[in-house]
């Protein structure tokens, strides 16, 4: 392999691994917000209690992912300078100053309220304690706006003039809302939603399956599959609209993923098959006719651009072909079980028992244990969402390829020139470090799940005292 090949595989690690967890604390944020006002909205009753087991094991969970996801993001904005000091010289004029904003504003506001957030819950008011989870929410929600405004540029460039090779702002406004930002800020922010669901719901079951369940145990569960099941239509829908956006401005990309070798009108979409770029065709296609000019133009006789229109400035075909199918069969799949899983929630709700007479106490709620059989497979999905993230992401950066600044650098002009074997060594090395970083980060969610710690605060209740025993049932 060459220094390129190798450089980009290096930064395709590095990057792969530290989307895992920037996915999950983004949406976790705002779960732990509406754990939290729920636990202040039912202050003074048993659901309170529920409540506040859910926050305290998710923050647990959010406070690991955070760790992660901040060392190995550092670890990444260094290959810039390592590995791609081309870039730098040449768009660093804005680059530079978007990642210093996501630096000074999101970063600086994550870390600020983390603390109170996490060691604060009985050394502030309430009140304060919900703002700082809000603010640390916030701070989340905003490193990804700042992230995918450069992200965005990158593909579709706007609002810059370029002066002796370099690039310079005209306008942050066009900069930052570039054309495709809106979609892939809003399609991020879902995947985000659905992935953090999915690990909610999955460790939830997993909890449930291993008797070390509480009541906010159930509660967490609940939320995670109403969220996910409410997600996935609108992440459907806005795709749809991405993908409207990208075949106006990266037709390329378009004619990859479909393996579209022939401009034509009328395309047929390719359901599966095994694309053979050296000969132009795919091998054992199962084809829907004019299906690909319907979905991707909302034509079923549009014109689509064929890959022979591009030559030399074209991605590769058969990763982004099958990134592609990967990640729709994964939406489609998390379709199902979460809406599956929402019916047969809906049917066990609980409901109030009516053999207290004290009226100055609110009736517990009897809920009947959620089937094996569903537990399962929400467990199966924990990780679902890390699936269809990464093979979104690579649909969106082996996407564009050739060029690092879509149309106007190419990738290979930016690379540093490294000995391949110095660089191969040090690939070597992360994939070592984040393989066993992977496994770790797996291990101690099991092992939290599975010994879960009890919360202590003011006016709760044991968690012995607030979760009816109930024996788990069949499917």
């Amino acid at each position: 392999m060459d220094t390129l090949l190798l450089s980009r595989l290096q930064f395709a690690a590095n990057i792969s691994f530290h989307i895992l967890f920037p996915t999950i604390t983004i949406a976790l944020g705002w779960l732990l917000v509406f754990f939290r006002v729920r636990n202040a909205a039912t202050r003074g009753t048993p659901e309170a209690g529920h409540w506040e087991e859910a926050y305290y094991f998710w923050t647990k969970v959010f406070a690991l992912t955070f760790a992660l996801g901040v060392v190995s993001g550092i670890t990444m904005s260094f290959q810039f300078g390592t590995n791609w000091p081309g870039f730098m010289e040449k768009a660093g004029n804005i680059a530079g100053p978007l990642l210093g904003y996501e630096v000074l504003t999101a970063f600086f506001l994550e870390a600020t309220f983390l603390g109170i957030m996490l060691f604060g819950r009985e050394r502030v008011s309430e009140r304060t304690h919900l703002i700082a989870t809000v603010l640390v929410a916030f701070g989340t929600t905003l490193s990804a706006f700042w992230i995918l405004a450069l992200n965005s540029w990158m593909q579709t460039p706007a609002g810059y003039e370029i002066v002796n090779g370099r690039f310079h702002a005209t306008s942050w406004l066009a900069v930052i809302f570039n054309p495709s930002f809106p979609y892939r800020l809003a399609h991020k922010l879902l995947a985000s939603t659905l992935t953090a669901s999915f690990l909610v719901a999955g460790l939830s079951a997993w909890q449930l399956l291993k008797d070390t369940a509480n009541g906010g145990t159930r509660k967490a569960l609940r939320v995670a599959v109403t969220a996910a099941a409410i997600a996935i239509p609108i992440q459907i829908f806005v795709g749809d609209q991405h993908g409207l956006n990208t075949l106006d401005h990266q037709p390329a990309k378009i004619a990859a993923l479909e393996a579209l070798w022939h401009t034509e009108k009328g395309a047929g979409l390719t359901l599966i098959g095994w694309p053979d770029e050296k000969n132009g065709v795919t091998h054992y296609a199962l084809r829907l006719p004019r299906g690909a000019s319907l979905i991707l133009a909302h034509d079923a006789n549009a014109e689509l651009k064929g890959l022979d229109q591009f030559k030399d400035a074209h991605p590769p075909v058969l990763p982004l072909f099958i990134a592609f199918r990967v990640m729709v069969g994964m939406g489609m799949l998390m379709l199902a079980v979460s809406w599956w899983a929402a019916w047969r929630l809906w049917r066990a709700r609980p409901s109030t028992s009516s053999g207290r007479t004290d009226t100055s106490v609110r009736a517990e709620p009897v809920e009947a244990p959620p089937p094996r059989r569903l537990l399962w497979m929400l467990s199966a999905m924990t990780f679902s969402g890390w699936i269809a993230t990464l093979a979104g992401w690579y649909v969106t950066e082996i996407g564009r390829q050739p060029f690092i600044i879509y149309g106007l650098v190419r990738t290979a002009d930016v690379v540093a020139q490294h000995a391949p074997g110095m660089v191969a060594s040090t690939l070597a090395a992360y994939l070592i470090l984040y393989a066993s970083l992977l496994l770790a980060y797996v291990g101690v969610l099991k092992y939290m799940a599975e010994h879960p710690a009890k919360p202590a605060g003011p006016g709760l209740l044991p968690v012995s005292t607030t979760v009816p025993p109930t024996a788990p049932q069949g499917a």
